[in-house]
């Protein structure tokens, strides 16, 4: 193999395709996000940061109930499967954004009453918001499914690139208020989805092919495996709710810039989450329960032995990188202290997030509806004593590490039950994986490098 070819392997690895595209897309975020810092002010930007929260709330309810449950159905099935789990999940989504519509039109009219004004425009306009989104968030589903990241890239890059044309815009014509930065989401967001449907990666044409048996089954995965994609987002929710009724608009400005180089860790979970899983699910339906636990075991290794490095880094690093994206007017702010705070308790992220979804592969997605139950009830009541005890937004970000720590060990449990392992031993394997690709690089870089100098 040429020296070109084997540099150009790696792009061809669904791993490596997803973390990059995440990669790129996360740096496009930063970017936006830093621009709304400078361009809000502190009060309206906690305003905008606390609709965005609640909105990525109801994105994710709708991602969680449909996504591991396509994925789990779609990968590797035969065509005549393919179509029932696409057409199936096209109608399944199309009700459920007709009933945020429904819910959305008496909840209109009591925003006369509501004093807040972030939850004023949160009720007016969430339904609108997800009716937006819906046939890009169905072109996602299916390029996962097919495992065609390349695809799911330029599906985000579209969306993104858009987004950010609108803010300049609005930039340059001195109109970019909260209300009209939100307008430009959506519209942005209905023009990606429009552009995604005329390319063909929707899959929409496969809506004909719906069955009741296929989506009653998924409705039934859906409804028990939603909780292990709105872990994350449920707990910014309850942490953002305490945070603006307690502290007011301003501290969700500062504790959502102290969580914004969170994507570090975000990232890389995010791509071996959604490249893993899929991969998980081909193991299990072929009956492979070694190797698809070797696979669980090697991304928790990996990635939280990465995730502590990050982290060290991170904290030494903590206030230039807050400067970075929000500017001068927050220097001196709690944001570089909180985002010491995530950084650090994000090493347990990789052992919660694989050990639910794997219970989602072997078909065990209840226990994970459980667990997050568990887990908000420990998280108000963390966020509950931080809040009106102590005053702060230290103590909301610190509260994080109870609900991680107890969804692991109510996890670990029935993974045990189904296949025994040892806890410390993934992060031993993982050890061995991150040195073993160390060398692989190092060989494949440097060899050839000798090779052409002889």
């Amino acid at each position: 193999m040429s020296l070109v070819k084997k540099i150009l392997a790696p792009f061809k690895n669904i791993h490596f395709q997803s973390l990059m595209g995440n990669g790129v897309m996360a740096m496009l975020g930063m970017i936006t996000t830093a621009v709304l810092f400078r361009v809000l002010s502190i009060q309206d930007a906690g305003v905008y940061f606390f609709f965005m929260t609640l909105y990525n709330l109801v994105d994710t309810v709708k991602a969680g109930f449909l996504t591991n449950a396509f994925i789990s159905f779609y990968a590797g099935a035969k065509q005549e499967r393919v179509n029932e789990v696409a057409g199936s999940s096209w109608t399944l989504a199309i009700l459920i954004s007709i009933g945020l519509l429904i819910i959305n039109i008496p909840a209109f009219f009591i925003t006369p009453h509501i004093d807040d004004y972030a939850t004023e425009i949160y009720i007016k306009y969430f339904s609108l918001f997800a009716l937006s989104t819906l046939p890009f968030f169905m072109a996602t589903l299916v390029v996962q499914g097919e495992k065609r990241f390349d695809r799911y890239f330029w599906c985000r890059l579209i969306n993104q690139l858009l987004f950010m044309v609108s803010i300049a815009v609005l930039i340059i014509v001195k109109k970019s208020s909260v209300l009209s930065i939100l307008t430009a989401f959506a519209v942005t967001n209905f023009i990606a989805s429009i552009i995604i449907m005329l390319i063909g990666w929707t899959n929409i044409g496969t809506i004909k092919y719906t069955t009741k048996k296929t989506l009653t089954e998924i409705f039934h995965f859906g409804k028990f495996s939603v909780g292990t994609s709105i872990s994350t987002n449920l707990f910014k929710v309850t942490d953002t709710f305490f945070i603006n009724y307690y502290l007011g608009a301003p501290a969700i400005a500062i504790f959502n810039l102290g969580g914004r180089w969170m994507q570090v860790v975000e990232i890389p979970l995010l791509s071996f989450a959604s490249s893993g899983m899929p991969t998980l699910s081909g193991y299990y339906n072929a009956g492979m329960k070694d190797e698809m636990m070797d696979v669980m075991k090697k991304m928790i290794g990996m990635l939280s032995i990465a995730i502590f490095v990050i982290a060290i880094l991170a904290i030494l690093f903590a206030n230039p990188l807050i400067l970075l994206i929000g500017g001068d007017k927050y220097l001196g702010s709690q944001a570089p202290n909180l985002f010491r705070i995530f950084i650090s308790i994000a090493v347990l992220f990789p052992a919660d997030r694989f050990f639910a979804l794997t219970l989602d592969v072997i078909k065990k997605p209840k226990i994970n509806f459980y667990k997050i139950l568990i887990m908000l009830a420990v998280n108000l009541v963390a966020d509950f004593i931080g809040v009106s005890v102590f005053k702060s937004v230290y103590a909301v970000a610190l509260t994080n590490i109870f609900p991680i720590a107890v969804a692991i060990m109510i996890t670990y449990y029935p993974l045990q039950k189904y296949y025994k392992f040892n806890f410390w031993e993934m992060y031993v394997v993982g050890y061995n994986e991150l040195i073993i690709l160390a060398k692989n690089i190092f060989n494949t870089l440097f060899s050839n490098t000798k090779t052409l100098n002889s």
